[in-house]
């Protein structure tokens, strides 16, 4: 059990044991607390985004997301998200109480706190100064005079910014409504603009998507994100959200979910580089076949295609040492079982692979749940299942979770040691440490083909027809 379930069995219990659930629909002038249990829903507002929330194998998800549904479970209640385009609009309706609070990568800054009640800390992030690698790099803020900056509108940076420009007074911005990081970094890398500021947490998160830009100056030193609340109800619902915040950091369940978003975000220029040009001159020839694998099996097409990146940068005609070969890499066996006659047919090759991933995803036993049951689907593919198995079976062992894919990740190199590998069933597993980086990398993958294929949704253009344009694409 890992330390997420564990904490919200826990506390659940406990308010039921306590009876906090049962207060009577009658009774007037109740706490916010006992009116959203009361209610048995959260409202919280967000907005779409890698740190925050997002569709991801055609579920709900994001650092965000998560983090909020653990709190309603903790309150035994179930999530609504509300989620809005525009900043301003978002914490307009955290002011007027349209939602219960907001957790959507808020930065703490002095006026916010003046009108919001903020929530302990979860992460620290700094702002940072987007720039393109055409262009020289700034070195001061009076290098900005002049240029184009472009900034969300009611973010924090536009806040800082007014601060900087006490001493400053040349310099000036651009505010963009409606508007995401994502579209402020198209146009940085399209010319539109000289300058985006951005949190640090974000731009990591879509580097791999644009590798031509880099970050120069940092505009502040590290400041927190937390959630909000606000400061005209009364703090019951934010003192919930406090106990709430040293459970999960006690238990290690925060540390637990930063690893999960953030701890597989590495940035490689070149392999940055090359995944792009790929997508342009070989994922063209082979996504119809991905999509059509993917609505036949009920699967996120990306998700496939991020397998076969992984396993031969999308070359039909690739060929490993140890005989697999195609675009999916299959051996002769699995191809067989697959039906697949030529391996290096393309189309044969992503339809037998793909319907290999979900036999594999199918038999994996039950208890395993999403986001987990993917991750383990994906590390059988390379390791084997039966490998995978003998890694489950040695973290329950240690009285580690077996269905936990960050504790059985630890055994699986321990496939390799005689040690480890003599008292399982299948022996020693040559790709078992190299199976953990499979994994990272095909999250990786994915995560770039998703913020790749919404570029072009995301490209400023401040009307409400296109805005709705993008929401359908997202969601279609």
């Amino acid at each position: 059990m890992n330390a997420i379930t564990w904490l919200i069995k826990t506390i659940m219990g406990a308010a039921l044991a306590a009876g906090f659930l049962l207060v009577p629909a009658c009774q007037p002038n109740l706490p916010l607390l006992e009116q959203v249990r009361q209610e048995g829903e959260l409202v919280v507002a967000t907005q779409e985004g890698p740190t925050m929330y997002y569709q991801e194998w055609d579920r709900e998800t994001g650092f965000e997301f998560e983090l909020a549904r653990a709190y309603a479970d903790y309150l035994g209640v179930k999530l609504r998200i509300q989620t809005y385009s525009d900043l301003g609009e978002l914490l307009k309706a955290v002011r007027s109480g349209e939602v219960h609070m907001a957790a959507a990568g808020l930065t703490v800054t002095p006026q916010r706190s003046r009108e919001f009640r903020f929530s302990s800390p979860y992460q620290q992030i700094s702002q940072q100064l987007i720039y393109h690698s055409d262009h020289s790099k700034p070195r001061t803020l009076d290098d900005l005079i002049g240029r184009k900056l472009v900034v969300i509108a009611n973010s924090s940076h536009s806040e800082n910014l007014e601060r900087l420009q006490r001493d400053h007074p040349g310099l000036n911005w651009e505010e963009k409504s409606n508007s995401s990081a994502l579209a402020l970094l198209n146009m940085v890398n399209d010319g539109q603009a000289d300058y985006a500021v951005l949190d640090s947490n974000v731009f990591n998160t879509y580097r791999s998507v644009f590798p031509e830009l880099r970050t120069s100056l940092e505009l502040s030193g590290p400041e927190p994100l937390a959630w909000a609340f606000s400061s005209t109800t009364d703090g019951s619902l934010f003192t919930s959200a406090e106990l709430f915040f040293n459970e999960v950091n006690e238990s290690g369940a925060l540390e637990e979910l930063r690893i999960r978003f953030f701890g597989h975000r590495e940035f490689d220029y070149v392999g940055a580089r090359t995944f792009l040009s790929h997508l342009d001159s070989r994922l063209v020839k082979f996504e119809e076949t991905f999509k059509a694998s993917a609505k036949e099996l009920n699967l996120d097409w990306r998700l496939l295609a991020a397998i076969g990146y992984q396993e031969s940068l999308w070359n039909p005609n690739a060929i490993s040492p140890t005989g697999v070969r195609g675009l999916m890499m299959l051996t002769r066996r699995t191809a067989k079982e697959m039906g697949v006659s030529n391996r290096r047919d393309p189309e044969q090759s992503i339809q037998g692979g793909s319907r290999y991933f979900k036999k594999l995803y199918k038999r994996l036993p039950q208890a395993i749940a999403e986001p987990n049951r993917t991750w383990f689907a994906l590390a059988a593919y390379n390791v084997g299942y039966g490998h995978l198995m003998d890694a489950r079976r040695l973290a329950k062992k240690d009285g580690m979770d077996p269905n936990d894919w960050f504790d059985v990740r630890q055994k699986l190199p321990l496939l390799l040691q005689r040690e480890y590998y003599s008292q399982t069933r299948h022996g020693r597993a040559r790709s078992g440490g190299q199976s953990v980086i499979y994994v990272r990398n095909i999250r990786r993958y994915y995560e770039a083909l998703v913020w790749a294929t919404e570029r072009n949704y995301h490209r400023y253009t401040p009307t409400p027809q296109r805005l709705v344009a993008m929401r359908e694409a997202l969601v279609h």
